[in-house]
């Protein structure tokens, strides 16, 4: 991976070699424009996720989840010129799974793979049919679900991680979400351990990259992507903009906030690797739930005395 940036300039100037020698094909140009014009915003984000939270190893094999949205398919291609050039081995599947998508859906994602050139390979699955006649929220039943079947399928082909496309935005609204309608701080973490599957993990390698630049690179390289595949909202077949979620709720307040305070998104993202424990009333783990009272009464305030030490010390000098 420290060699990624040096290989990066031999390839960029074979780039401009293969470029003036002939027309690029519609892949090779979406490739090279997340190098280039969006190496900044894209590209360097997206190995500095990878290098701070230590996503990939020597010898992983990785199955990239493909929703069939614009996140899903950029973490793809970033995924696919990784492994191209890094200074790891470690081996990609590219991944779809059927969850009972209408055939517009379904095709569309079957084209942006040919046309991206990511090898996917598609299972089918009856989620939605599930999901549709069982009680309570069709939404958490259906992600739930739909982890399960992910994490199956790439254990079968030997993989030992699932990659998922949440971004920057993703983990800061989950933030949000948490806080004003679970009445707890909880974040999206960057990798996690199955407790499933038995020595599998799942990345994000898409942490620290932000939507606004994804909607760019979509929009610069003219792509169509799927944006709402759920049976139960597919007047959102196409497009940038989701339906009424809390999710859409938490864009509209965080947008709001920057017309006071345009850090507001990146104070959000770095408070959740700031946590001050020491000021916290409560919180829980693997262990259990602790509060500030457990160990308050066993506090030793040696800075106190000290103090009135010191003061002394001061009084007897002024006399």
């Amino acid at each position: 991976m420290e060699n990624l940036e040096k290989n990066q300039l031999n390839i960029n100037e074979l780039d401009e070699e293969i470029q003036n020698s002939r027309k690029l094909k519609k892949h090779e140009e979406v490739e090279r424009s997340i190098i280039k014009k969006f190496r900044k915003t894209i590209w360097s984000k997206f190995l500095s996720g990878i290098k701070e939270y230590e996503l990939i190893q020597e010898g992983d094999k990785i199955a990239v989840c493909i929703s069939g949205g614009k996140d899903s398919m950029l973490m793809a291609k970033c995924m696919q010129h990784l492994q191209k050039y890094s200074d790891i081995n470690f081996e990609v599947e590219y991944l779809v799974m059927n969850p009972g998508y209408n055939e517009i859906n379904k095709q569309r994602i079957i084209d942006n793979a040919e046309v991206l050139d990511i090898p996917i390979k598609m299972f089918e699955t009856q989620i939605f049919d599930i999901v549709a006649v069982a009680d309570g929220s069709p939404c958490y039943l259906c992600a739930k679900m739909r982890r399960g079947y992910l994490y199956r399928h790439a254990h079968k082909l030997g993989c030992n991680k699932i990659a998922l496309g949440h971004h920057f935005d993703d983990v800061i609204e989950t933030v949000l979400m948490s806080m004003l309608y679970a009445a707890e701080i909880k974040t999206m973490m960057p990798k996690l351990h199955s407790t499933n599957f038995k020595g599998m993990q799942l990345i994000r390698p898409m942490y620290k990259v932000h939507e606004e630049e994804i909607l760019l690179w979509k929009r610069y390289n003219d792509l169509q992507f799927i944006q709402c595949a759920c049976r139960f909202t597919e007047n959102c077949v196409l497009g940038d903009n989701g339906g009424g979620s809390k999710r859409q709720e938490m864009k509209a307040l965080i947008k709001k906030l920057k017309h006071t305070n345009k850090n507001i998104d990146m104070n959000i993202f770095r408070s959740i690797h700031n946590v001050n424990l020491s000021t916290v009333i409560g919180y829980k783990n693997d262990e259990g739930k602790h509060n500030f009272l457990d160990n308050f009464n066993n506090y030793k305030n040696d800075f106190c005395e000290n103090d009135e030490t010191n003061l002394d010390n001061i009084s007897n000098e002024e006399n």
